[in-house]
């Protein structure tokens, strides 16, 4: 299957729980789930259960299972060696923490060319995946 993007763990945390003062946030994650077929992976699907269940206002575990369900719909991969190889190799390249790394790494895996994210620099290329702001005006 053909992907879009692939999207990190902060634009789901905000699609599923987004707070009253990121409601335009909020908003354009629900329309990237909406109308993008993106991937996700074993740590983005973790590191999204973390999240949504420390929030100030948290989901019911319910709501949570029903994200978590609907986003293993979509294209996944699990973290395996190659991926953390190239996690470690696009760390060190790029001098970024390993974990956004293993996240560019799994998007190289599924073959996505945009990953979704406000955590690195918006427009870079990590090797073959450019990162786009989708919350930048």
């Amino acid at each position: 299957m053909r992907i879009d993007c692939f999207l990190d763990t902060n634009v789901l945390v905000y699609a599923a729980a987004g707070s009253r003062d990121e409601t335009h946030k909020a908003a354009i994650a629900r329309d990237l789930i909406a109308t993008k077929v993106f991937g996700v992976s074993a740590q983005t699907l973790a590191e999204f259960y973390n999240a949504v269940v420390r929030i100030a206002k948290p989901l019911s575990l319910t709501e949570i299972d029903n994200w978590v369900e609907r986003l293993l719909k979509f294209p996944f991969t699990a973290v395996d060696a190659n991926i953390v190889r190239l996690g470690i190799f696009l760390s060190r390249r790029y001098h970024i923490g390993y974990y956004d790394a293993a996240l560019l790494a799994a998007a190289d895996r599924l073959g996505a060319k945009i990953f979704y994210s406000e955590d690195l620099n918006h427009n870079q290329v990590y090797g073959s995946v450019r990162v786009v702001n989708p919350f930048l005006p």
